[in-house]
């Protein structure tokens, strides 16, 4: 079939696209061809209006074991001969139209990604963005989510141990999803996504293909609007048990060394997996489509190398060594085909029935090879005015103080999401420290070798919108915050880069200076960004989402008898915040929620003040002189508090030390680099000894007691009448 620039058009390719893919050929491509360009250039795969930017983060680490971007995800060394697999990806466009299956599938992808590389998935975790929780729509869409997670997680038999959960106008139409699996590998197991040796022979294992998902990699590098349900193929249909078979046929492969290289088969499904195993490996492949098991009749080359059906990866094996491949998949009762072959010039070769369907060069296909790389222009977000414009001065200070604590404690962004957690398995596999005992970050136990693991997904898409420099510092500064806080060293990062359309100027300033402000922090806290992935185009009829760059980020711990958590433990305790109070009142959940300011800039926060903090907190910790540590992000130091007593039933008595400070910003303002930590009586002198030391500044607010909260003298009610795990009303509709 003879394409034209109108057909590259409709394929989401742009003129001047086209006609470098007629140089590349030497020769106008066939539908089959254009149509693997499409996907292999769109957004999703290619990263053409991202990856000048990407280049530019930290990306070497003594304790990374492979570069970033190599391989399918991070892998970092923990010690006692193990490395951690960790990455991050978002499936927010499929859970637009779709929410069950497009979480659903999003979860699975993910956690292939892990076992791809040769890791067992010990945790999950997520980073969820809806619209106003009273519309009817955005209840559609989180119920669908969140069933769709619990379904495939639950089902697949990894725990969910940890995640968030936003609402904010902005994402009524386009929701994020965003998901993150953890694994463990020893070090020399791993599995590479590449192609050698010639006349090796190439297997497609896993489920059967099909139509679902065909042109998902596109759908996700395009604007959701209210035609988009028409794009329904485009999504995934997911089957946990498969996988579940699928992890543990691969895993009983790989030690019999009959394997060369595998690569799960995600966006655009076999022409993206044949072609970045080919080129990382600088060979060619002979692929007989006709070969590839299929679950419908009739499908056309095209569609073949297109969809996205699940559960599928693609292996290059050693040749004769065919069968040992052949009866670890019959055992398992998973379709195993053989449909090629490596060759060495580098083309790709697409059969079907004896006819040529498809010839390309691999290379021109991928990231870093021939796929485009675009210099965007940017150019200052016109509502910054709005933002410079804000005086807290024109904040009047509340004088009831209980009453705006009692509204900030059932803000959705803020109230528990128990309603939420408790559909996912968190404790099967036993690892998981968190559920009964939490800490800022989960912790899991590495049962290989006794160490334990912090992850944690963490951003605050407000702070980004107001400031996107630094509201991309403060993300990854309060996901290493969270690790250490709960005993863990900060290890590295993965991210999952959130944003509207990368063509307007505007969006792409978000963008760029997200990415400069994530490096910067990444730097300090000697956190590599190892991978993840870019999501353009989230946008609504309105305009784009807030810039959400969620920052995945694991820890180690060298045993779980460092774990600290964050609850009070014991009546008599002192209550420290370590860290320095501010008159700061700036993009609070109080400000937002409750005042109405749409507008004002991000909250205090200074790189070196952040690590000093943290850095004393890992010695406070190393030095058992706290009994616990919570820091203070969303409703302020009143929540926090509120959230240490929860745990264990206890309350508190705590008063404002600084007179100076406005009453609303000392409560409830949420400047950053702040801890607070519960202290016994008998190691009090040590404590004040070694904070006076460090130069970190620390106050005392008060003290663990009774079952009552009581706040500058005045009794506030008993703790549990504050706890509000969730509001029926919002929760009704789970059942």
């Amino acid at each position: 079939m003879e394409t034209t620039v109108e057909t590259a058009k409709q394929l989401g390719l742009l003129p001047e696209e086209f006609e470098s893919i007629k140089q590349i050929l030497g020769r106008t491509p066939n539908f089959n061809e254009l149509a693997a360009y499409s996907v292999m250039w769109s957004e999703h795969c290619s990263y053409k209006n991202s990856i000048k930017w990407l280049k530019t983060l930290p990306r070497d680490g003594s304790k990374l074991l492979v570069k970033a971007g190599e391989e399918n995800a991070g892998l970092a060394d923990i010690g006692d001969g193990y490395g951690v697999v960790f990455k991050i990806e978002s499936h927010n466009h499929p859970s637009a139209i779709e929410p069950f299956q497009g979480a659903a599938t999003g979860v699975g992808g993910i956690h292939r990604d892990i076992f791809t590389m040769g890791a067992r998935p010990i945790a999950a975790l997520n980073s969820l963005r809806f619209g106003n929780i009273n519309d009817s729509k955005t209840q559609h869409l989180l119920k669908g989510v969140v069933e769709g997670i619990g379904h495939y997680g639950n089902c697949f038999g990894v725990p969910t141990v940890g995640g968030e959960v936003y609402f904010e106008n902005c994402y009524h139409t386009n929701p994020l999803v965003n998901a993150m699996s953890v694994g463990i590998v020893k070090v020399g197991q791993t599995v590479s996504a590449t192609a050698e040796g010639e006349g090796n022979p190439v297997f497609i294992v896993g489920s059967a293909t099909g139509k679902d998902g065909i042109g998902g990699a596109s759908f996700a590098s395009a604007d959701i609007t209210e035609e988009s349900a028409k794009d329904l193929p485009s999504v995934q249909v997911g089957d946990p048990f498969q996988e579940k078979k699928l992890l543990e046929a691969c895993l009983e492969l790989i030690p019999t060394g009959a394997l060369v290289g595998m690569q799960d088969m995600g966006a655009a499904g076999i022409i993206c997996s044949t072609a970045e195993t080919s080129a990382k490996g600088g060979v060619g492949m002979r692929i007989d489509l006709d070969k590839v098991p299929k679950r419908q009749q009739n499908m056309k080359a095209w569609e073949l190398l297109l969809s996205e059906s699940q559960e599928r990866m693609l292996m290059v094996v050693t040749k004769g060594r065919e069968k040992e491949v052949l009866d670890i998949f019959e055992k398992w009762d998973l379709p195993c085909s053989e449909i090629g072959e490596v060759t060495t010039d580098g083309m790709l070769r697409f059969y079907m029935n004896g006819a040529l369907e498809a010839e390309l060069p691999a290379e021109s296909l991928v990231l870093g090879g021939g796929a485009p790389v675009n210099d965007r222009p940017y150019t200052t977000p016109s509502y910054f005015e709005k933002i410079a414009a804000f005086n807290p001065a024109d904040v009047v200070v509340p004088t009831d103080l209980k009453n705006v604590a009692q509204q900030l404690a059932v803000i959705p962004n803020i109230a528990s999401k128990k309603w939420i957690y408790t559909q996912y398995d968190s404790m099967v596999g036993t690892g998981n420290t968190a559920t009964n005992n939490p800490s800022d970050a989960p912790v899991v136990l590495v049962k290989e070798t006794g160490k334990a693991l912090a992850v944690t997904t963490d951003c605050n898409s407000r702070y980004v919108y107001s400031d996107p420099y630094k509201g991309a510092m403060i993300a990854v500064a309060e996901a290493a915050r969270n690790i250490v806080c709960s005993g863990g060293v900060p290890l590295g990062v993965t991210n999952c880069l959130n944003f509207g359309n990368p063509y307007d100027p505007q969006v792409y300033f978000q963008f760029v200076e997200a990415v400069k402000g994530m490096g910067e922090a990444c730097k300090k806290f000697d956190t590599p960004v190892t991978g993840g992935n870019v999501s353009f185009y989230n946008q609504n009829p309105d305009g784009a989402v807030y810039p959400t760059p969620t920052i995945g980020m694991v820890g180690v711990l060298d045993s779980n008898e460092d774990k600290m958590t964050l609850g009070f433990k014991e009546e008599g305790d002192l209550i420290y915040l370590v860290g320095q109070s501010n008159n700061d009142i700036n993009c609070s959940e109080y400000l937002h929620k409750i005042c109405g300011v749409e507008y004002s800039p991000a909250p205090h926060f200074d790189l070196d003040e952040e690590f000093s903090v943290q850095q004393i907190i890992l010695k406070l910790i190393s030095q058992q002189l706290i009994q616990s540590a919570h820091d203070i992000s969303e409703g302020g130091l009143f929540i926090t508090l509120l959230e240490s007593g929860f745990v264990s039933g206890l309350g508190f008595e705590a008063a404002q030390n600084d007179s100076s400070l406005r009453a609303d910003a000392f409560w409830f303002g949420e400047a950053q680099s702040r801890v607070v930590v519960s202290v016994s009586p008998s190691k009090q002198d040590a404590f004040e000894s070694m904070l006076a030391a460090s130069g970190v500044k620390s106050a005392l607010l008060g003290n663990v007691k009774g079952k009552d909260v009581v706040i500058n003298g005045e009794p506030w009610g008993k703790v549990a009448s504050w706890k509000l795990p969730y509001d029926d009303k919002i929760g009704s509709f789970f059942s």
